[in-house]
């Protein structure tokens, strides 16, 4: 029996987005129950503004942990090519 790899242990910034993507969950499950309760526009149009906003931070926290030499990679040098390429990833 193969022993699978090891994972390594969370940094400080994933801990930071993997609570800021909880916290998104829940506010996207607000939405549909506020979609489900008939909310007025107005409230359903702020909320989602909310999510939008807290993706965009949470995707820039990504983005800067992979300028700085993403843990995937451990050592790997990052070019001024590969920053263009997750920041048009990002932008989508």
């Amino acid at each position: 029996m193969t022993t699978p790899p090891s994972v390594p242990p969370l940094s400080e910034t994933d801990d930071k987005v993997l609570k800021r993507l909880r916290r998104i969950e829940g506010q996207v499950r607000g939405l549909q129950r506020m979609i489900e309760e008939g909310r007025d526009c107005h409230d359903v149009l702020t909320q989602l503004s909310g999510v939008r906003s807290a993706l965009d931070a949470a995707g820039e926290q990504i983005l800067e942990q992979y300028a700085s030499g993403c843990r995937a990679h451990p050592g790997e040098t990052i070019t001024p090519q590969d920053v263009v390429r997750a920041v048009k990833l990002l932008r989508g």
